[in-house]
């Protein structure tokens, strides 16, 4: 198996929403995203799935020198070599994939956040960061693109906490603010438990209203000379606001289920954004 089809693999497999924004780029960029994808679910994994904080301490040290070996030597890993040749053509920065297992790192530090303001660097390692690399590799001619992307990565990162707050909670991890938990009479226990109360949705229709706010402030600052370059992004947003609408409809419980989209619905999203946008 070559590098790519492992990157393949990885990204198919995971059932990502992510994967659907890819089908439709140029070859040489899609090969590009998807080992960036595949190397953000390999350190993504390794958190998730190592019971021993000191064991995944040191898996990631181990992703920092294949990283290293990426812009400076010979990296080992499959997904490493994918990402050796796209990373100079397209400036996906050494220190920006490091900030990314930073990201990861603080899993294994934090499972709770006393304010937005304390998750909002959590969410940018792990997901404004990888904005900025995925622009990059779809390409852009005004660096105002790179506001976009950051404010994207946000907006990603929020839907994914809103549609795994039932998950993630059984890991013992809360990402909702606990300052905001208070303001709308929800407690950790409440969560732990899985009571969707009405103060639990109106805490989840704040946080919903908040990631449109993001994907709002994004595509205000895409410049239109990139928006044709950056449609693989838009398909993405397309996605997930359409994805934040079901759980709205569905009443935010998103302790009990996990609200998803078909395959064919995610498809047919994309082929239509990617017609018209």
């Amino acid at each position: 198996m070559t590098p790519d089809e492992y990157c393949r693999q990885k990204a198919a497999a995971s059932g990502s929403s992510f994967y659907y924004s890819f089908l439709f780029l140029p070859e040489d960029r899609r090969r590009a995203i998807t080992a960036l994808y595949a190397f953000c679910r390999e350190v993504d994994d390794i958190v998730d799935e190592c019971s021993d904080p000191a064991v995944a301490r040191m898996k990631l040290a181990w992703w920092r020198k294949e990283v290293a070996a990426i812009y400076h030597g010979n990296p080992q890993h499959p997904v490493a070599r994918a990402l050796a040749a796209p990373a100079p053509r397209f400036d996906l920065v050494e220190e920006r994939l490091n900030e990314i297992i930073n990201g990861m790192e603080m899993d294994l530090d934090h499972n709770r956040y006393p304010t937005f303001d304390a998750l909002k660097l959590y969410c940018h390692r792990v997901a404004s960061v990888v904005g900025l690399l995925s622009a990059g590799i779809f390409g852009y001619q005004n660096r105002r693109t790179l506001d976009y992307a950051a404010d994207l990565g946000m907006a990603f990162q929020l839907t994914n906490i809103i549609r795994d707050v039932g998950e993630d909670a059984r890991r013992n991890r809360i990402y909702l603010p606990l300052d905001e938990l208070e303001r709308h009479g929800v407690t950790t226990a409440d969560i732990a438990a899985a009571h969707e109360t009405g103060n639990f949705r109106r805490l989840m229709e704040f946080q919903i209203e908040r990631a449109l706010g993001y994907y709002r402030s994004a595509f205000a600052k895409l410049p239109a000379v990139d928006r044709k370059s950056q449609r693989a992004g838009i398909i993405m947003a397309a996605i997930y606001q359409t994805l934040l609408e079901e759980i709205r409809a569905d009443g935010c419980r998103v302790l009990t289920r996990r609200v998803s989209l078909t395959p064919v619905r995610k498809l047919w999203i994309a082929w239509k954004t990617w017609i018209f946008s």
